[in-house]
């Protein structure tokens, strides 16, 4: 299933040099989907100039006349800037153009903007942000990881009924268990949102494992993990700096002298396949679950690579029709009286 996708080509640290970069070379993995980069018409063409890349049928550039800060108030982006690159995204998004946004522009603007523009699907009262991370036995689905701070048991377990139905599409497991994450197993653990939250989850029909602690986030103990967006963001952020950490390390260590440095290349093999499964790039782009569209948010700092994955992630999901499982699972569970 071919697909068409907005990029966002204005967001993030670095702009045009990184979005427009990133999305040549997912077409050259991808040529017969579709990209539609929307920003200001001349930045985005001085880099495909620069790139030696022409415009044609499955490479577009949209148009759009103002550019949201990374450091903007959501509000202030969403009722003053209406013809921001983000906006118009999402825009092609609900207007059926495209079947994905992608951005890595600001996240509350982001998240502002697309539940405006999209709303979210009946029976889901707040959207999620989801992503996946590796673990010893291949990836979890994690949410909520910053949308929501504050959250009531009823919330959490709407991001779990969510989380299953994505992992379902994505994964293919009609199944998935879900773990609730907590400061231990026991059920005497956790805040009284979080007891509440167990007790919904045991009567859902969900495949319910139970409490989980932070470490069987990486054991892969469960497919799905739920907790609030403020615990989410801040495990999202300490993951990424213990990777960023460890591969210093191993960095300093095999260049501290001429025999570190010998016995560095024969592990070098070794080495790139370690880097390559802790990469916290290649799992960029985490997804806005429980809108009636696919948006999907990189890190603002992305590279190339990173902002590569992030379109891929979305292209997934739109070749997986997951919008109409989720809808299907949630009218499910809300018939059922669980959502």
């Amino acid at each position: 299933m071919d697909v068409t996708l907005a990029i966002d080509a204005m967001g993030g640290d670095h702009g045009a040099k990184v979005t427009v970069c990133a999305a040549v070379d997912y077409l050259k993995h991808f040529p017969l989907d579709t990209i539609l980069l929307v920003g200001v018409s001349e930045i985005i063409e001085t880099e495909l100039r620069t790139l030696g890349i022409p415009t044609g049928a499955n490479l577009r550039v949209h148009h759009s006349s103002e550019i949201v800060g990374m450091d903007e108030q959501p509000q202030s982006a969403l009722r003053g800037k209406k013809d921001s690159s983000m906006r118009v995204g999402i825009n092609l998004v609900k207007s059926g153009e495209a079947q994905a946004c992608v951005s890595a522009g600001n996240t509350g603007a982001l998240m502002a903007t697309a539940r405006y523009v999209l709303k979210t699907i009946p029976g889901i009262d707040r959207p999620a942000i989801a992503s996946y991370l590796p673990t010893r036995n291949g990836k979890i689905c994690m949410l909520d990881l910053g949308a929501n701070t504050d959250c009531t048991a009823a919330n959490l377990l709407q991001f779990a009924l969510l989380g299953s139905a994505l992992v379902t599409a994505i994964e293919h497991k009609p199944t998935p268990s879900v773990g609730l994450l907590n400061i231990g197993s026991e059920d005497i653990k956790g805040n009284e949102v979080v007891k509440q939250t167990a007790e919904l989850l045991r009567n859902s029909g969900l495949n319910f494992f139970g409490n989980i602690e932070g470490n069987d986030i990486f054991k892969g103990t469960t497919d799905v993990v739920v907790c609030d967006g403020f615990v989410g963001n801040v495990a999202l952020k300490t993951t990424e700096g213990l990777a960023q950490m460890l591969g210093g390390f191993l960095h300093e260590e095999f260049g501290r002298n001429i025999f570190t440095k010998l016995a560095g290349l024969i592990a070098l093999p070794v080495l790139r396949a370690f880097k390559r499964r802790v990469d916290h790039r290649r799992y960029n782009g985490a997804s806005f679950l429980g809108l009636k569209g696919i948006v999907v948010k990189s890190h603002g700092s992305a590279d190339v690579l990173a902002f590569r994955c992030a379109i891929e992630h979305a292209a997934k999901e739109a070749r997986a029709n997951m919008l109409q499982q989720i809808s299907i699972n949630i009218e499910k569970w809300h018939q059922q009286g669980v959502a």
